[in-house]
């Protein structure tokens, strides 16, 4: 694999040079050079309260799918050394810790946690695991929230083989059917509309269950392609639940409806992909990602939060239209992501690394993280009471803190949500809090091999920094798998 032609971000050193690069990109985010412990009034300590809820700082922990549950969906020794580390962290904002699936057959790994009935004991024993490491690090539980996140993987389910798809999809989609080797002729993989009465009624179930296990939250996922998020783009779709917008969410909101009536004491975040583009694929010269082909001449209507005329271009006209549905649905809180890492993961998570199943990166990664703040602020301004999550931070690495520090001070951002890059460096939270430099050993640069391992039907980890997956014998083969993927 050739190497990419960006300067990393670890040469630069200084917020100056930074802010230097920034400029020559084009691009530009606040970075502070000085950080502020908790003693100091750190923005970053500052508490919020939501649905009645204290939340002790402005730090979250995204959800990650660990590919290491047991098949049944209860949690292995992976599953809950991850959550204790959770607890461990200082952040007080857990947002789902785990994609947790409300069907069996919904699972985007045949190890991916369950969030059914049949695993009430495991989910009960990840949330006491997660007080516990929260409690043993000496921090009060009263200002801890946390979430489960409920999702159904749709076009992306895997739940008996790593290697085999068994999609379910919202609607047919040309380029996705072509690239995932659906058969655009095969209408028993479309959800029928009865079907999705009863994936309602799971939802709802699994909502029933977090609220009987002392979760303060559900978080209905929409997100990275997977299936709630896939529906916001089902224009082609017939009947009531594709067409126009109100049709494209009505799932979404049947749940968040059904969920709040049901669930009093529970209260609904969605985690939402603020914007998609055309998928993308590995070009035959030098595997640079480039767009799939698209006659320009025709309107592209298969993405949220894209320009129909230019896919390429983000388009926030139906998002800000869907948020607002979801606040006068009693939505408390929103965590905005984008795209997905299945067919376009540079606009998701930025890196200079790709995962094994992706693409060199075909921009400076700092311009996919300035993508992300720029259109998390324009949601700000937009929704200024609507406490709100931003994602896309692993790769500043070392100016993470400085960089967090200064969103959350101009009010671009309310919580700064950390998923991938918190399986090398969990205490980032902490020590910022507590007024010490990032540990550098341990910050996440982006080598993506807690996604190339899952790829490989592998579980997730950090191989190159965290001890414990470093010395396990599945390192070897997820070399390997680096070593054979372009």
């Amino acid at each position: 694999m050739p190497a990419p032609k960006y300067p990393k971000i670890a040469q630069l050193r200084t917020v100056e040079k930074l802010k230097a690069h920034l400029n020559e990109l084009g691009v530009n985010f606040p970075c502070d050079n000085d950080l502020l412990s908790s003693e100091q009034d750190s923005p970053l300590a500052d508490p919020m309260r939501i649905a009645g809820h204290n939340i002790g700082n402005r730090w979250c922990i995204h959800p990650m799918e660990g590919w290491d549950a047991h098949r049944d969906g209860s949690p292995s020794e992976l599953t809950l050394r991850r959550w204790r580390r959770f607890g461990e962290s200082g952040a007080k904002l857990i947002w789902g810790g785990e994609a947790a699936a409300v069907q069996p057959n919904g699972r985007a790994n045949p190890n991916q946690t369950l969030g059914t009935p049949s695993n009430a004991k495991g989910l009960e024993q990840l949330r006491q695991t997660l007080l516990a490491g929260h409690q043993e690090s000496d921090l009060s539980t009263d200002d801890l929230c946390i979430g489960l996140q409920l999702t159904h993987s749709g076009r992306f389910c895997k739940p008996n083989d790593h290697k085999r798809w068994e999609p379910r999809i919202a609607y047919h989609h040309p380029l996705l059917d072509a690239k995932f080797n659906i058969d655009p002729s095969d209408d028993s993989v479309v959800w029928t509309d009865t079907e999705l009465e009863q994936l309602i009624e799971d939802y709802v179930q699994s909502a029933k269950l977090a609220d009987s296990l002392g979760f303060q939250f559900v978080d209905v996922k929409a997100c990275h392609g997977y299936l709630l998020h896939e529906f916001l783009s089902a224009r082609s779709r017939p009947g009531p639940f594709g067409g126009n917008l109100a049709g494209r969410s009505l799932v979404m909101r049947t749940i968040i409806q059904r969920i709040r009536s049901e669930c009093p004491n529970l209260f609904v975040g969605v985690r939402l992909s603020l914007f998609d583009s055309l998928p993308y694929r590995p070009n035959s010269e030098d595997n640079v990602g480039e767009p799939w082909d698209w006659n320009a001449a025709d309107e592209y209507s298969f993405g949220f939060g894209a320009n129909p005329q230019n896919p390429l271009e983000v388009d926030l006209t139906e998002p800000k239209q869907l948020v607002q549905m979801l606040i006068d649905e009693g939505v408390e809180i929103l965590n905005y992501t984008a795209a997905s890492p299945y067919y376009n993961p540079h606009f998701q998570r930025p890196a200079i690394f790709p995962p094994s199943d992706g693409y060199l990166p075909p921009e400076d990664p700092l311009v996919g993280v300035a993508r992300h703040f720029q259109y998390v602020g324009e949601m700000k301004t937009a929704f200024p009471d609507l406490p709100i999550v931003g994602s896309g931070y692993s790769y500043l690495q070392e100016f993470l803190p400085g960089v967090a520090q200064a969103l959350v001070r101009e009010q671009q951002v309310d919580f700064v949500g950390l998923g991938r890059m918190f399986l090398s460096y969990s205490e980032m939270p902490r020590d910022t809090l507590a007024g010490r430099p990032p540990v550098r050993k341990l910050i996440c640069r982006t080598f993506s091999d807690c996604t190339t391992a899952p790829r490989s039907g592998i579980v997730s980890g950090c191989y190159p920094l965290d001890e414990h997956y470093k010395n396990m014998p599945e390192r070897e083969q997820v070399q390997d798998a680096k070593q054979t993927a372009f």
